[in-house]
């Protein structure tokens, strides 16, 4: 009975443990289960957020704090991302021992011993980790220091700047108010960085400075960076293997018929591969120039062909065909407003306007026309006040005032445009100058008053080459030549006698237009460097090309005359 009582309670306590089991294993499953869902939600919502696209970020114009955020949102990590540092300057030169100190010391010493003092830490350099020097930095220059908002100079040396650094740079160098000057030395720049940083450079509207040497490009794209609206002021391309492929873009950013940069004053193109075809692109790149003050072609491989050419630009040339036609635009155009006016223009007139290049009628009247207008003028006004007409105030008022058109549009500026000024920086960041360097107030007076129109000062604009006086020998039209240029580098060449005798003949030739028409604007070369070329220094034509600009740079002194009147020579001259 006990065996078969047994059994089925057994039985029981079986089937009771595996339900027990089976809710346990449920309960697991559905936890696993949940479990399950909630990370796959998580993940699921993870990948939403990687899909959406962060808010954009706007620079504040604090350079380290837009640079440094901005390489992080590019997908840098905190230890690849350049700090940005303070450019190291020139220690100080050290106050000079005091004497008296020196002597209470050597008084001391008779007295009692001295302990030697100790050696003070050297002021010439400073020291840094291993390895600290060769990591990418960025270094900058403050106007002051507390404040990193005023920053004005960039400096990037010795790492490569890629699409993505390009890119953080094109974003926060615009915002930079104070900003003027910037540095890339050996920093690996291709075809897109430059193009890239081309095309927001124009944004800075206070950078003038822009250097960069050591960055050859196979593609030689670097008139992108100086083009019809670019801002910069000096450029330096130094280093950077440009060869005739690239003088030729440079020539062509630098002037054609048709345009011209109105900012660059300073162009430095020395220690590159440039030959006599690229010196000629160059030349040809100032014949509509008026703007550059400086160039520099040292160290490159010009010889007398080359030389020749930049001697020619410097003397007088003649026009060719394309900038003839559009001479003759020029002409239409600034006359036009003559048409318009209620009496029409002499047959003379109109003819010196429709064909300003042809043979026949030519571009520049002649004295004696001009006498023979003139007194022609004279009697018809006599004549009038004979017959007591009312009409003679108005004919003289219209007579002087075509005189003074004939005399702007024909001769191209001969009389009050001979004192011509450039556009330059200072005028661009100080705003519109008048003709006497004074700001127009908008055709009012100092008290508010409205001017009359004729008193109303011009705008000084810049003079197009083109519209200057001309010379026509042999059907041809020869125009001066640039006499902006002040200064002219072509040391470490290949230019022999025949290249020196052209840029003396130059040299000459300015110096006789400026004793014939003297400008105050214009004052041609005033320094030039040929050392180490393939010449002697002794040859005739270096020593008279020295002797000859001796006298011209600004710098130079004459030496002093004695009571005797022999001249005495000063120490150090």
């Amino acid at each position: 009975m006990f065996a078969a009582g047994t059994g089925p309670s057994q039985g029981a306590l079986i089937k009771s443990l595996s339900f027990v089991k089976k809710v346990k294993m449920g309960k697991r499953m559905e936890k696993a289960l949940k479990e399950k869902a909630a990370a796959s939600s998580t993940s699921q919502d993870a990948a939403d957020d990687e899909s959406k696209t962060p808010e954009p970020y706007s620079c504040t114009g604090m350079f380290e704090q837009d640079f440094t955020e901005l390489c992080r949102r590019s997908g840098l990590q905190q230890g690849e991302i350049p700090p940005v540092v303070i450019r190291p300057k020139r220690p100080p030169t050290p106050p000079p021992p005091d004497p008296k100190a020196q002597t209470q010391v050597s008084a001391e010493d008779g007295e009692e011993e001295q302990k030697e003092p100790e050696e003070p830490k050297p002021t010439t350099y400073t020291t840094k980790d291993k390895f600290q020097y060769f990591k990418p930095t960025v270094q900058v220059e403050m106007e002051n220091e507390d404040k990193p908002a005023t920053v004005t100079e960039i400096y990037i040396r010795g790492w490569k700047v890629d699409d993505t650094m390009m890119g953080v740079l094109k974003q926060c160098l615009p915002t930079i108010e104070k900003l003027h000057t910037l540095y890339f030395w050996n920093t690996g720049l291709t075809e897109k960085t430059i193009a890239e940083l081309a095309s927001f450079l124009p944004q800075c509207s206070n950078l003038k400075n822009l250097t960069l040497d050591g960055n050859p490009v196979l593609e030689e794209n670097f008139a992108l960076l100086i083009g019809d609206d670019s801002l910069l002021a000096n450029v330096s391309f130094r280093n950077n293997h440009i060869t005739d492929k690239g003088a030729e873009m440079i020539g062509k950013a630098l002037s054609t018929a048709k345009s011209c940069n109105k900012n660059l004053i300073s162009l430095n193109l020395s220690y590159n591969k440039i030959t006599d075809i690229g010196a000629t692109h160059i030349a040809n790149g100032l014949r509509m120039n008026r703007v550059v003050l400086s160039l520099s072609l040292a160290s490159n491989q010009i010889s007398d062909t080359g030389a020749k050419k930049l001697g020619e630009v410097l003397s007088r040339f003649p026009l060719t065909h394309e900038e003839t036609v559009e001479r003759r635009k020029l002409i239409r155009e600034k006359g036009s407003p003559d048409r318009k006016s209620p009496s029409p223009p002499s047959r003379g007139r109109a003819e010196s306007k429709d064909r300003p290049g042809s043979k026949g009628s030519g571009t520049v009247l002649d004295k004696t026309d001009k006498k023979r207008d003139k007194s022609s003028k004279k009697k018809d006004g006599k004549k009038s006040d004979k017959d007591k007409d009312d009409s003679p105030t108005k004919s003289k008022a219209m007579d002087a005032k075509k005189e003074k058109e004939e005399d702007k549009t024909v001769k191209g500026g001969a009389k009050k445009d001979d004192k011509w000024k450039k556009v330059s920086v200072v005028a661009e960041m100080q705003g519109t100058k008048t003709a006497k360097g004074k700001k127009t107030v908008g055709g009012k007076d100092k008290k508010g008053a409205l001017l009359p129109e004729s008193e109303t000062p011009d705008v000084v604009e810049a003079i197009n080459p083109l519209m200057d006086s001309v010379e026509n020998i042999d059907g041809q039209l020869w125009i001066p030549g640039n006499r902006a240029l002040i200064n002219l580098n072509l040391s470490r060449n290949q230019i022999s006698e025949g290249g020196f005798k052209a840029l003396l003949l130059g040299v000459q030739y300015q110096m006789t237009l400026n004793s014939l028409q003297p400008n105050p604007a214009l004052k041609g070369l005033m320094r030039i460097s040929l050392n180490k070329n393939a010449i002697s220094p002794s040859n005739d034509a270096v020593s008279k090309l020295q002797e000859l600009m001796t006298t011209r740079d600004p710098f130079y002194k004459p030496p002093s005359q004695s009571p005797d009147g022999d001249s005495q020579s000063h120490g150090g001259q």
